[in-house]
């Protein structure tokens, strides 16, 4: 069997495009060789900046001969009926069989595939491939039609068989002719080559100056970088990202360490490695004793006679100037926070657009300050501390550095802090208030980031839900999923007891006085305001909107007073948002505990208890509940509730009424039945205590202890007996089951 071997050569091909590019490759033409009858034993593919490259093994040398039995229509059918079948089948009617069937004589085609050889399908199938690959971006070279990333200068396509003997396959594109040769490296390289099999291919470029395989590459960069950096008592920053996009930028990486001039050894850290990384492509050094970047590694792609030394004069001259450019935004962000602190760097966040119906920035900051004096108290906060952190926190945003490094925002806010000198917590809170970022992002635990952090997701998530601007299916422009799995684990990563209720329709009042600011009066606008600003002083976790209106009633305002104002508006709206923002996060809490585990329906019956907008209770009763159902007692209890749920609500709706919980043990007449009401009675108190405790797991254990009771009761007795008094009295004892059980968690949601 043949092993086929493929390499498109073409000019440099974008670093982040190749590994995709590369499997692109390997699954398209694979599929369609299966697709068209061949079948082979495994396949790899290679990517440099210059090549992709497929070698694929054991290819069978022809696809098999096929047969294919079409019915078509009776012998005294029209003619145009049987004209059309021969011509698709490509038959003539000599050709066709007779048979005898229940309606008549049939016509029947036997229509006979010759098997086709190897070449002749990779030919067809790898031009088709080439002619449509899917580069994210593409563009047509030279005169013909083919559309390629860069200009594509050469195909190698040949099958090679074990006895050695090569075959190119025929294939033209655009009057690029497939051949057997390939080259080396641009400048190292001796010219074009033939190569007969894949070892000879790889083996070859090697000698040509060409590390094939990526992840080689990558692996020779960073054993020699770390090795460099080691024998000079330093370390190399771990960035895993970077060195695969510099493996794909090099054929035949030459690593060299360069120093980074003393001048700009006084830049945070992060800074340099950032400039340097997203400006040159350069890997961090750092002396471990100090934490300071104090050298850098580059990449080459070429061996010289002076061993990179003028490579590196050249890379260190250009860095100089990005890191100039560097220090001058650190120290002209400096001196803005030295002139007004960092409430006066905040202050252009006025002039900056959140969003055109949410207001600006500092819109935006004004609803967190608030915010996050109600959160406080609930983390463990200091609602000071947590109000003045929450009014710097994006302060950063207006700087120099991040306007040039986005992506160090937060992690500036807190050196701007620091040199502010703000409180440690303040300046950690700059920094921490985004996190988590995704799930493998650390979730802060410092009470005031903590407190920020909601606050700042929170204000998101009801902004958005404000203006009715939610996720739609696998569309979510303003990440507001993540920002929700961002509260759940904040709150569940840190134990908080967080009623979100309150939470949720405090900040919505807020984003709808907002949007309702320019029709409402003075009045309304004050009033609603001073009634949140006492309701947050006075921690009132509830529904803000009807804690406004008590508190107006209280103060005298008769309710059809607000009628047709902003407070009626207010109430038609916020609490529909409120549950549906609500329902969102549950959605949300389903996947996170998904991955841990839980079922979904095990959540739905603790969804259904009160307090389920407290995450951090909600989540420790789904768990007790989840180990408790895997239990065997918790399996046979849950199969003997449903039991009883099932009797008694057939017999309720045949009855007519509701049987109360409460049996008479008086009308008890077998040992079995006694034994349930004495276990009934135990078990009780016994979980009524734990659930007022919170204790899940003491609660289940105390369930447990029905699981025989109820066995014995339904295998020893019959509740349907022909006395009415005995029959209701048993079904007034299924009701007490039922009432204990549902105290836990809504078991009739559990499957199974």
């Amino acid at each position: 069997m043949p092993d086929l071997l493929i390499e498109l050569f073409s000019e440099e091909i974008p670093a982040r495009m190749q590994a995709k590019a590369a499997e692109d490759l390997r699954r398209g033409l694979t599929d369609a060789l299966v697709e068209a009858g061949l079948t082979y034993a495994g396949a790899a593919a290679y990517s440099t900046p210059r090549r992709l490259a497929l070698t694929v093994q054991g290819l069978s040398a022809q696809s098999p001969t096929t047969r294919e039995e079409r019915k078509g229509p009776r012998v005294d059918a029209p003619e145009n009926a049987i004209q059309g079948f021969l011509r698709g089948a490509g038959l003539t009617r000599d050709q066709l069989e007779v048979r005898d069937e229940k309606k008549g004589q049939v016509y029947f085609a036997t229509l006979t595939r010759p098997g086709r050889a190897a070449a002749e399908i990779v030919a067809e199938e790898f031009e088709k491939l080439i002619r449509n690959f899917p580069w994210p971006k593409s563009m047509r070279w030279g005169a013909g039609n083919l559309r390629w990333v860069r200009p594509l200068q050469s195909i190698l396509c040949i099958l090679s068989d074990e006895a050695g003997e090569v075959q190119v396959v025929d294939l033209d594109v655009d009057g690029i002719r497939a051949g057997n040769t390939t080259e080396g490296h641009r400048f190292m390289g001796a010219g074009r080559f033939a190569v007969s099999s894949f070892d000879d291919y790889r083996i070859k470029l090697r000698r040509a100056h060409v590390i094939l395989d990526a992840d080689e590459r990558a692996q020779h960069i960073w054993q020699d970088a770390g090795n460099q950096a080691f024998a000079s008592g330093l370390e190399l920053v771990e960035d895993r990202g970077l060195l695969a996009e510099v493996a794909g930028l090099v054929e035949w990486p030459v690593v060299l360490m360069g120093r980074i001039d003393a001048a700009f050894l006084g830049l945070p850290p992060e800074v340099l490695q950032t400039s340097m990384k997203e400006h040159q492509k350069f890997f961090s050094v750092r002396n471990p004793k100090t934490g300071r970047i104090e050298r850098f590694v580059t990449v080459a792609n070429v061996e010289t006679a002076d061993q990179g030394a003028t490579i590196l004069a050249g890379n260190q001259k250009v860095l100089a100037a990005r890191l100039s450019d560097a220090k001058f935004f650190w120290e002209n962000d400096l001196r803005t926070v030295q002139a007004g602190g960092l409430e006066g760097m905040a202050e252009g966040l006025a002039s900056v657009t959140f969003h055109n119906k949410l207001g600006s920035q500092a819109d935006r900051i004004d609803r967190i300050s608030a915010l996050v004096r109600e959160i406080a108290p609930q983390v463990g906060a200091d609602a000071d501390l947590a109000a003045q952190a929450a009014r710097v926190a994006k302060a950063d945003l207006q700087s120099a550095m991040v306007g040039e490094f986005p992506e160090l925002q937060g992690l500036m806010g807190r050196y701007y802090a620091q040199a502010a000198g703000l409180p440690d917590e303040v300046a950690a809170a700059c920094e921490e208030h985004y996190k988590p970022l995704g799930p493998g992002d650390a979730v802060p635990s410092a009470p005031v980031s903590v407190a920020v952090a909601l606050a700042d997701k929170i204000d998101t998530l009801t902004g958005f839900w404000a203006i009715n601007e939610k996720p739609t299916g696998s569309k979510d422009p303003y990440a507001l999923r993540r920002a929700a799995l961002g509260v759940i684990r904040l709150v569940l990563g840190n134990g908080a007891r967080l009623p979100l209720t309150g939470v949720i329709d405090a900040q919505l009042m807020r984003q709808k006085m907002n949007l309702y600011r320019n029709k409402a009066t003075k009045g309304e606008i004050d009033t609603l305001e001073e009634v949140l600003g006492e309701l947050a002083e006075q921690g009132v976790f509830r529904a803000a909107y009807h804690a406004v209106l008590d508190r107006l009633q209280a103060n005298g305002e008769p309710k059809d007073r607000w009628e047709g104002t902003i407070v009626a508006q207010l109430g038609q709206s916020v609490p529909e948002f409120s549950a549906d923002l609500l329902a969102f996060f549950h959605d949300r809490l389903k996947v996170h505990l998904k991955d841990e585990g839980i079922r979904h329906d095990v959540i739905d019956a603790c969804l259904a208890m009160g307090g389920n907008d407290d995450l951090t209770l909600l989540v420790k009763r789904a768990t007790a509940l989840s180990d408790f159902l895997k239990t065997d007692d918790g399996e046979n209890l849950l199969q003997g509730f449903k039991r009883a749920n099932n009797i008694l609500t057939q017999a309720e709706q045949k009855d007519g009424v509701e049987y109360s919980y409460g049996a008479d043990v008086k009308f008890a007449e077998t040992d079995e039945e006694k034994a349930l009401f004495a276990a009934l009675a135990t078990a009780e108190p016994a979980i009524a205590a734990a659930l007022k405790a919170e204790d899940f797991a003491g609660a289940m254990g105390a369930m447990a202890g029905l699981r025989a009771p109820i066995d014995a009761f339904f295998e020893a007795v019959q509740v349907n007996a022909e006395s009415q008094v005995i029959r209701r009295n048993r079904l007034n004892l299924l009701s007490s089951i039922r009432h204990i059980c549902l105290q836990a968690a809504d078991l009739t949601r559990i499957e199974g």
